[in-house]
């Protein structure tokens, strides 16, 4: 910026989902971190004096981060300018304005402005503030992230199963506003956490398919009263709970339990920790009533961390700190999850980051 005579900014803010600590990495690197950057207004000046415009401030910050060595050059998209790295991420800057506004009175009030297709008031750090606060109040535990952002990267790791769903399915964002509406809370079950938060979001979504920017007035993250996004996850919501009725079944089996998962998650992760087929007596699997998957770590093999490698350590050590992972857990916590499927369900998220227990 300052080589081409550009005003520096006041400060970088990551945001969205990798702020929330709710970001799914997808087997083929494509995940995209969020990292606001933000400038004092009276800096952003035209060319002809003038005040800048919301396209000009973005044009501005991907001339500033295209230095030529990136194989696919830097956009200007909508609401954000989008940096891609060769191993398949990418990093999208919103851009914003802080400004200042005197009262009548002389009083000084902060306003922070987003450079979408015009400057509209809107700070991202404040969803981020709304998301952890929902979590705290909601979640009846404090271990691992606590249960409603389980819950949350547990969902959008459903809506990411699929290649084929694609940009059909709610976003990301959307998916962790209607788990916070809908959140069913079990502090002894995950897996029942998670299935009835499903079952209340479904319900929900057949009522009503807008749904409200949390801290945004008069703004939806949605379209209209039909929107094709949250109409495309209830219908794959209702398929997925349809995949998964044996676990309500009294006389369900581990090994149809694991069935069951792997259908939900397009996985074969669950499958292949059925050790009742390596010669175990099923029979003892029988009586447990619903969600009967017993994933725990066994005396001696604790659940552990071992970082993936990445392209470039500078997102490694990042990913590594905004904790969206499953750490290692206490004793205690590994006993209130082996009744249900909530550790395997961790753990497949945790495959998905290139770790392993």
């Amino acid at each position: 910026m300052k080589k081409a005579g550009r005003p520096a900014p006041l400060n970088f803010d990551t945001q969205g989902s990798y702020a929330m600590r709710t970001m799914v990495q997808l087997p083929d690197k494509d995940w995209d971190i969020d990292d606001g950057v933000y400038f004092d207004a009276v800096d952003l000046v035209g060319e002809r004096g003038g005040e800048m415009t919301a396209l000009q401030a973005r044009q501005m910050v991907r001339d500033a981060v295209d230095d030529g060595s990136f194989k696919k050059k830097p956009e200007v998209r909508a609401n954000c300018v989008r940096v891609f790295y060769e191993a398949g991420h990418h990093v999208d800057i919103p851009v914003y304005r802080v400004r200042i506004e005197k009262s009548t009175s002389g009083e000084e009030t902060t306003i922070v402005e987003f450079a979408s297709a015009e400057w509209k008031r809107s700070d991202a750090r404040d969803v981020t503030e709304w998301f952890d606060e929902e979590n705290e109040k909601q979640s009846p535990d404090t271990d691992n992230g606590r249960q409603l952002r389980r819950t949350s990267r547990d969902l959008k790791k459903y809506a990411r199963s699929r290649a084929t769903w694609g940009d059909s399915i709610l976003s990301g964002f959307g998916i962790t506003k209607v788990v916070t509406e809908c959140f069913c809370s079990n502090a002894l079950r995950e897996d029942e956490a998670l299935v009835n938060t499903m079952r209340a979001i479904r319900d929900r979504l057949d009522q009503d398919l807008v749904i409200k920017h949390p801290v945004t007035p008069n703004e939806n993250i949605t379209q209209g009263s039909d929107d094709s996004s949250a109409r495309f996850f209830r219908d794959k919501l209702k398929e997925g709970l349809e995949s998964l009725k044996i676990l309500d079944d009294p006389a369900c089996t581990r090994s149809q339990a694991l069935a069951a998962w792997d259908k939900f998650y397009a996985t074969d992760y669950f499958g292949k920790r059925d050790d009742t087929k390596a010669g175990a007596s099923s029979s003892a699997q029988r009586g447990r009533r619903s969600l009967c998957v017993d994933l725990a770590p066994r005396p001696g093999r604790p659940v552990t961390r071992r970082r993936s490698r990445s392209s470039r350590a500078i997102w490694r050590s990042a990913i590594q700190r905004s904790g969206c992972c499953p750490r290692r857990r206490s004793a205690s916590t590994s006993c209130l999850l082996s009744a249900g499927v909530g550790a395997s369900i961790c753990r497949l998220t945790t495959a998905t980051f290139g770790w392993s227990t």
